[in-house]
């Protein structure tokens, strides 16, 4: 009665629920971040609750170790069996510490020479920088098992099965197993992949920092290492914290590279027990292990957090100009650069050159050049060959999960570029209210799960139909979907950063005009952002294109890509194939990518038309 009397409709009134249309007409932003949500938090935050739900409930393959077991109900049952059995020291225990030593081997180590390339790079007048600097992130766009695959080419022996390597055809010496498997060419080849994380980012930092501030303290009498130890080293802190818990977390949940190099000697880690322990159906097994490798990656995420957080202050650019000094390398320039060149050579063209060589061997082992042939490429099928496998021009499996590789990256990368572009724009539209945070940070909760985890979880979900939802396992529509959720939080990250750009005032005088938001999306927001959504999407593409541990639980021969037919190869130990296709995937990212960049470029993105 009082409402009526002040004026004000009645909440469920016609002409209240018209304001609130009216209102929501008005504000996009509001209703793009409540869809968003709504949608984040089925593909996310329901699928951690499900794992979390089947770990702790009693499941019908769990008869096999307890029959008295009752399927749905609530137990400690895969707790125990992982943390407090006999064969936990190999589920559980053993796996660990091989994934923390291999992890923080690798961090070690790809931090250390993406950090001293990037201070070559950036601090020093080191011979064809700009031929150096776009070669160095080319072990970025290759999948990291590419140098696994060239390792084995190189080391592999007899000790364990198949042809030996190039070291016993050249030298008639057996390469020991502690070179060809296990973890020291695990570590050796996840770092020579990994460092190109560290090398982005400490170079952007790099390349920030003023070299008034190393000439102050040289001028108080500080020497050049004081000068780095004191001045320069904290000013990278944030950069070197990033590059750290980036490489750390892909370490623990990569899978390729730990398979092909340490399965083969039972050398197990997170990645590979998981896979192993779903594919013997010991799912629950599976989920606590997954669990697991979530608490890690979050407790590492928040221990390096606490460490940056305890300087307030990185800042390196100010309004009082800047300067940015090279050191001359004198006589050692020219070493320098051939140093760069030698590396450049052994984690780019060797590789490369090593795929190449293997596709073209008849006989496995055999590298003389009268051993040469094109049949492995374009050979029709010999039953005395290769299990009868026909050449990649002419194999219907190849060039079915080409087709689906293609797909998958285009499909995801089209997706998650849109995606990402609403949920910045909900996110900066809306900044300061509490829906605006909540899908900030469920956006980028995906980053915090290892990639074979999430394969994990999806599995626990999308096995069975949810509501009016068919099991999508199995199905191509899984692959495209655990992509784009896996890189939403760097979509997201570029959205987020091109709408603040973008002054509200422009999407104002549009709305004034009677412009709709639709228009005003495709005429001003897309034109604006461009290039940071191409940035986003041609990231995409890339992961989606060489991705295998994100989606190796969840191919299937009616899915099949190219990552997952390369693994297959090397199960089976059919080089030649594995070698072809590898070489053909990595050629296809590197031309797409180039010619995305290029045709980017010659368009202008991201400047809007006048007319």
């Amino acid at each position: 009665m009082a409402a009526v009397e002040s004026g004000k409709p009645a909440f469920w009134s016609l002409q209240n629920v018209s304001y609130q249309a009216y209102r929501l007409k008005n504000r996009p932003e509001l209703i793009i971040g409540l869809l968003a949500l709504g949608f984040l938090s089925f593909v996310v935050l329901v699928p951690l609750l499900q794992i979390i739900k089947d770990a702790f409930t009693f499941q019908s393959y769990d008869l096999a170790y307890n029959p008295d077991g009752v399927v749905g109900e609530f137990t400690l049952f895969h707790l125990d069996r992982v943390f407090n059995q006999p064969i936990s020291a190999a589920l559980f225990y053993k796996p660990l510490m091989n994934s923390l030593k291999m992890g923080f081997a690798v961090t070690v180590i790809a931090l250390t020479v993406g950090f001293s390339l990037a201070w070559l790079m950036v601090r020093t007048n080191v011979h064809f920088k700009g031929v150096f600097g776009a070669m160095l992130v080319f072990p970025y766009m290759m999948p990291s098992w590419v140098m696994a695959i060239a390792w084995l080419s190189l080391f592999k022996n007899d000790r364990v099965g198949g042809s030996e390597g190039v070291l016993t055809y050249l030298t008639g010496t057996q390469a020991p197993d502690w070179v060809a498997y296990g973890i020291f060419p695990i570590v050796i080849t996840l770092a020579l992949h990994y460092y190109a994380y560290a090398y982005l980012l400490i170079s952007g930092a790099l390349a920030t920092v003023d070299s008034e501030l190393e000439e102050a303290g040289a001028t108080s009498g500080m020497g050049k290492w004081k000068r780095i130890r004191v001045i320069t080293m904290p000013l990278l802190m944030p950069a070197i914290g990033s590059a750290i818990v980036l490489t750390f977390i892909r370490i623990l949940g990569t899978f390729g590279t730990p398979a092909l190099l340490g399965l083969p000697v039972r050398f197990f880690t997170f990645s590979t027990q998981i896979y192993a322990s779903i594919n013997a159906r010991n799912q629950g097994d599976a989920f606590v292990l997954a669990l697991v490798l979530i608490v890690l990656a979050i407790s590492f995420i928040w221990v390096n957090s606490r460490i940056i957080g305890v300087r307030k202050s990185y800042v390196t650019m100010t309004g009082k100009g800047f300067r940015k000094h090279e050191s001359d390398l004198g006589k050692m320039r020219w070493p320098a650069t051939v140093l760069v060149i030698l590396f450049l050579c052994m984690t780019v063209a060797l590789p490369l050159i090593l795929l190449l060589w293997e596709s073209l061997t008849l006989i496995p082992g055999d590298y003389s050049l009268s051993n040469l042939t094109t049949y492995f490429w374009v050979g029709q099928g010999n039953v005395n060959l290769a299990y009868g496998e026909p050449g990649v021009i002419h194999n219907k499996g190849i060039l079915g999960a080409l087709l689906n590789s293609v797909k998958l990256g285009f499909a995801a990368a089209l997706f998650n570029g849109v995606l990402g572009l609403l949920v910045g724009y909900a996110v900066v539209r809306g900044r300061g209210k509490r829906l605006s945070k909540w899908l900030e940070a469920i956006a980028f909760a995906p980053y915090i799960f290892p990639s074979i985890a999430l394969g994990a979880i999806y599995i626990g979900m999308f096995s069975t139909n949810i509501g009016p939802i068919p099991a999508l396992y199995g199905t191509f529509t899984i692959l495209i979907l655990i992509t784009v959720i896996k890189n939403l939080p760097f979509t997201s990250r570029t959205g987020i950063a091109a709408i603040l750009q973008i002054h509200q005032s422009l999407e104002e005088a549009a709305r004034v005009q009677g412009i709709g938001w639709f228009r005003r999306m495709f005429r001003i927001i897309i034109p604006l952002s461009m290039s940071g959504l191409v940035a986003g999407m041609l990231l995409t593409f890339i992961t989606a294109m060489r991705e295998l541990s994100l989606i190796i639980l969840l191919i299937s021969p009616g899915n099949m890509v190219l990552t997952g037919l390369i693994f297959g190869y090397q199960e089976q130990d059919m080089a030649q194939h594995s070698s072809a296709v590898t070489l053909m995937l990595v050629l296809i990212i590197i031309i797409i990518s180039v010619i995305v960049r290029v045709m980017s470029r010659s368009a202008g993105v991201g400047r809007l038309n006048a007319t």
